[in-house]
Order: C-alpha cells, then sequence, then structure tokens
C-alpha cells in the first residue's frame, strides 16, 4: 500500500515503491494486489495494479506489473470499512470481503482539483505531484496571485514565513521549492543539504496565509510578511532568520 503522491508523481517510482523490501520480507507471495491510499479520503484506496514478484534479494524484490486489469490501474476506487491497515503489507484473503468498489473513474487518477487558496495544507510530496505535472487549475490559481505563505516542519514544530511578490507568483515560488527543497532560504538551505530532499517530503507542508491580487505593490507584501514573522515569532523560534 502506497501514497497517491507517489503514484501521481512518478509510475516508475511507484513500481520502485513495490520493490521496496527493506529488513523484512513483506511480500512473501507470488503476487502484490497493491492499493493506493486516497488521502483526501480515509476509507478509500485506489487499486494500483498487480504485480509478480519474480525474485527476493536481500534488500529489494524484482517485480513485475502483471497485464491483468491494467486498463484499471488508478481507475477504481476501492472502499475499505474494516479493522484499521497500519503497515505496509497484508493477507488479501483477510480483508477481501470488506472491499467494495465504490467508484470507476474516467482515467486514471491525476491529483485532487485545487481545494482554495484557504484550504491548502499540503506536504510537500502532495505539491511535488501537483506542480511536476503542472496541474491547470492549480497552476492558473497559483500564479496569478502574490502572497505569503508558511512551511511547517512536522518533525520539530518549527515554521518558515515566507512571500511571493514581483511578476512571479505564488505557483512559480514553489516551483523553487519543489526543484530544490529548500527554495534558497538560508536555514532550510542547511537542513535539506544535511538530509537530503526526501526531508522535505516526509516533514514539510505548505499554507497560503495571505493572497493578494497580482496589481498589489510588493512592499505591502513585503510588509504582511513581516508581520507573520513577527505574530509567528518564526525569527526566534523558526527558520526565518530576518
Amino acid at each position: 500500500m502506497g501514497s497517491t503522491s507517489v503514484f501521481v508523481r512518478d509510475l516508475d517510482e511507484w513500481k520502485g515503491w513495490n520493490s521496496w523490501r527493506g529488513g523484512r520480507d513483506d511480500f512473501s507471495r507470488k503476487f502484490i494486489f497493491s492499493l493506493i491510499r486516497y488521502y483526501h479520503q480515509p476509507e478509500k484506496w485506489l487499486f494500483g495494479g498487480i504485480f509478480e514478484v519474480i525474485t527476493r534479494n536481500p534488500d529489494s524484490y524484482n517485480v513485475k506489473l502483471i497485464e491483468l486489469h491494467q486498463d484499471f490501474i488508478g481507475r477504481i476506487l476501492i472502499h475499505y470499512h474494516g479493522p484499521g491497515l497500519r503497515g505496509r503489507a497484508f493477507n488479501l484473503e483477510n480483508h477481501f470481503n470488506e472491499l467494495k468498489v465504490a467508484q470507476l473513474l474516467e482515467k486514471a487518477f491525476e491529483g485532487e482539483a485545487f481545494c482554495g487558496y484557504e484550504n491548502v495544507e499540503h506536504s510537500f510530496s502532495q505539491l511535488e505531484a501537483i506542480i511536476r505535472q503542472h496541474k491547470p487549475d492549480w497552476k492558473s490559481a497559483l500564479e496569478n496571485v502574490k502572497g505569503v505563505y508558511l512551511i511547517v516542519d512536522k518533525s520539530n514544530g518549527k515554521m518558515y514565513v515566507g512571500s511571493a511578490y514581483g511578476d512571479s507568483g505564488i505557483w512559480s515560488r514553489w516551483a523553487c521549492y519543489i526543484g530544490t527543497g529548500h527554495g534558497w532560504n538560508d536555514e532550510l538551505t542547511k537542513l535539506i543539504t544535511t538530509n537530503g530532499i526526501g526531508y522535505a517530503r516526509e516533514n514539510f507542508q505548505f499554507s497560503i496565509l495571505e493572497f493578494r491580487s497580482m496589481r498589489t505593490d510588493d512592499q505591502v507584501i513585503i510588509d504582511r510578511e513581516q508581520y507573520w514573522k513577527r505574530a509567528l515569532q518564526t525569527n526566534a523560534f523558526g527558520y526565518n532568520k530576518n
């Protein structure tokens, strides 16, 4: 079982997720019936394909996506109402009777629709999938506004307040984070240089504190950024240093 952000971001990476072994032989059977967590509906899962385990290596599996039901990958939405699934691998026969087809999508899931500026509270991984796909609704909404945004490091609660102004909207600014992991902010750069972009994927959450028209004077955005830094004390307790 994996996440929609990986599936949407890169199908090869999704196959790699099903190849990862770690220290345990989680996939101990010949076939893997793969499900993708549908993150905004907790009891819903997307069908992720059926993989055959060809060989088992000490730290990985060699898997092959079989042809059976490939047309339904990312399209069948499955409702599961049963014991909580915490972990990575489960015996299908223990849960099969609780799996019900909830919906058949017209095409493979490509990520959620833009949720509104005030509802953005998305992980780095979720935004990475959105930005790498150039999702039109998200791109149109975010590239046409200036604003002040918040990044929260969920591993320690530290926050970073940033802003997007000038000729580039929030979309362009966030695309820089996706490309670098740190957006060239001094403290975040140190963090990602030490820990790698995987740290951002695991821990960073983005939200929008304020958004304004592109006609708004840049100084207004800069002043509001400073206000939020003071209000949230991110200079003293977060990742802001100016």
